[in-house]
């Protein structure tokens, strides 16, 4: 791959970002371009004093934000998607710049993150109450929902511009003020949408961003000062239960997304070019490098031999590379150790018996990159089944008992999202009632839209984001007994 020419704008926020203050640190973190390893910029490291300082903004400006009113939060979140939108060409480039997935996922991740800030600032003005009568005529009953406090929003490099405004617009709309820590590796995109959200008028301190590394000591230390009362986390299971056990020691309000495995089941009557395109969609959306990814794919014998031709073809056509290059359909991994992973996940495979049908190989010119793979011969209890791939990899397994295979489909820890494809609408709502997920696809390879209620059962995490629960996640509830 070459370098891309394409260099960061000169009003690129690289510092942290306190009280309505940009804050510069001696101490940088280097941003690394996933197409060559180079250093692409480097960014303020906050110590673990510059991220209380954050929450100690974040605790000044809560009272004033809470006291906003609703349609006023909401022109802000407004005023902050079309200022997205108008700048969503700039904003995709940065993206495919620190990220490395193409220029085409990168601007359809602009356009998917904009619309949580319009989705939330309709949300904003909607926030619900309830007075009624007590049933026995002794008193009445008055409920009220409330901003739950600061909120630390901990977000993932895989979507650095949708998981950011996914937690920050129902804060915001709920009256919340936030202190958010973006991952190491793609800073900068949550950077540039802070300094968006100060053009549209958000007020000193109501949004904080601040990149400590290492990130741990950091994040235990906001969690432990007694201001943070939110956490919105995004990340592996592994990591996510570490933040529980230390946000138990002082009961703070939590929502988790955490890992997938998702299946993707595709039945004998299954319309076969519908499924290899959702296939596509489920897998390679991002460059696998999702949780909503499909990474086991259980197809009947029947259709078998046709759908792993058919998603060989596809895969094999992609074109791995530079991702701001029009040529391009799949970019790099984020990072050395990540194309690593993937690769030692197939070798383990292979091991195991599966073969490659197209694929299976790193990227030799010095990138990141991992070639579109195909895994053909898959067993049950291959232990790639039982991993994340986070990866452009699709392993393939062959099924004869339909009725067998929802326990194949449920026999991991995970339970994020499934995908099911059948001509039997009966059939598929009954597979989809059955499937351990808090998602399915139903004859549809993607599942993720602001207006709906994104999380996961069992150890993909607890609460939902999106939709109005997504709002409600920072809101408490109050109830009033009276006599009026």
């Amino acid at each position: 791959m070459q370098n891309s020419e394409q260099k960061l704008s000169t009003t690129q926020p690289l510092d942290s970002l306190i009280g309505g203050k940009w804050i510069s640190n001696a101490k940088k973190i280097d941003v690394t371009n996933p197409v060559d390893g180079s250093t692409l910029a480097q960014v303020s490291t906050a110590s673990i004093d510059d991220c209380l300082a954050a929450v100690d903004a974040a605790q000044n400006a809560f009272a004033s934000w809470k006291a906003t009113a609703p349609r006023a939060r909401a022109e802000i979140l407004r005023k902050s998607f079309e200022i997205m939108i108008a700048e969503q060409e700039s904003l995709a480039r940065l993206i495919t710049l620190e990220n490395g997935k193409v220029l085409s996922d990168a601007r359809a991740e602009v356009a998917y993150a904009a619309e949580f800030f319009r989705w939330f600032s309709e949300e904003a003005v909607r926030i619900d109450g309830d007075y009624r009568r007590a049933p026995s005529g002794a008193n009445w009953l008055m409920v009220s929902r409330q901003p739950v406090g600061v909120a630390l929003l901990a977000t993932p490099w895989n979507f650095p511009a949708a998981m950011a405004t996914r937690k920050i617009g129902p804060a915001l709309a709920a009256g919340c003020t936030v202190v958010l820590k973006p991952a190491s590796e793609t800073p900068l995109t949550a950077l540039a949408i802070a300094e968006i959200m100060q053009r549209a008028g958000v007020p000193d301190g109501v949004v904080n961003v601040v990149v400590p590394s290492p990130s741990g000591p950091a994040v235990s230390a906001m969690l432990k000062s007694d201001r943070v009362r939110k956490l919105s986390f995004t990340g592996s299971t592994q990591v996510g239960a570490l933040l529980l056990a230390q946000a138990a020691e002082k009961i703070i309000n939590c929502t988790m997304e955490l890992g997938g495995n998702a299946p993707f089941i595709v039945f004998e009557d299954a319309d076969l070019a519908a499924a290899i395109d959702g296939a596509m969609l489920a897998k390679m959306r991002n460059g696998g490098a999702a949780c909503t990814a499909a990474n086991r794919f259980f197809v009947h014998e029947k259709i078998y031999d046709a759908f792993a031709d058919g998603l060989t073809a596809r895969m094999n056509a992609l074109v791995l590379g530079d991702g701001l290059d029009a040529k391009t359909t799949v970019g790099p991994l984020v990072s050395k150790s990540q194309q690593q992973q993937v690769a030692k996940l197939v070798e383990q495979a292979k091991s195991f018996g599966a073969k490659v049908a197209c694929g299976g190989n790193a990227s030799t010119d010095g990138s990141f990159g991992y070639f579109p793979t195909v895994l053909t011969d898959v067993s049950f209890d291959a232990p790639i089944l039982q991993t994340e791939i986070f990866g452009p990899v699709a392993p393939l397994v062959r099924f004869k008992d339909s009725d067998d295979i929802l326990a194949h489909a449920n026999n991991v820890e995970h339970g994020l999202v499934s995908y099911v494809y059948t001509r039997d609408l009966g059939r598929g709502m009954r597979v989809a009632e059955s499937l351990e997920s808090g998602m399915v696809g139903l004859n549809r390879g993607l599942v993720s839209d602001p207006a709906a209620p994104f999380g996961g059962v069992k150890q993909s995490g607890l609460g939902r984001e999106g939709a109005h629960d997504g709002l409600l996640a920072f809101l408490e509830t109050k109830y009033v007994a009276g006599n009026w």
